[in-house]
């Protein structure tokens, strides 16, 4: 499987992808949502985005936005890996499109089982 990570810090990509990584998937990073979409327009294969909330360019609200609008990504599952742990912000990124919610920070445990709740897996 192919994943896309998308946040603005390089460290947390590079933690987010080793874990995934490890579990098989092939990783893909963008720093904002821009470039993710840039990406994923360019690359059809990609199965699961982990995004972060806060980015320049393009915020995860938005990105989660822009791709649950396209019919062509209509298959990807998207996951928001952020901060942003107030209620409201889960139950907006819930309604926007995101198939799941996971707060920073977090455990590679964590992450695993979320990701198998959503079903992907490497």
């Amino acid at each position: 499987m192919k994943a896309l990570v998308v946040d603005d810090s390089r460290a947390m990509r590079l933690l987010i992808g080793r874990i995934l990584r490890e579990a098989g998937f092939e990783v893909a990073e963008a720093g904002h949502g821009r470039e993710a979409i840039d990406r994923l327009t360019s690359s059809s294969d990609t199965d699961l985005v982990l995004v972060d909330w806060n980015m320049p360019e393009m915020d995860g609200i938005e990105f989660v936005r822009t791709v649950r609008a396209n019919r062509a990504f209509d298959g990807l599952r998207v996951m928001m890996v952020t901060t942003e742990c107030d209620m409201e912000k889960v139950i907006d990124a819930l309604h926007a499109g995101a198939d799941d919610y996971v707060m920073k920070p977090f455990t590679r445990d964590v992450l695993m089982e979320k990701l198998s709740l959503l079903g992907v897996g490497a």
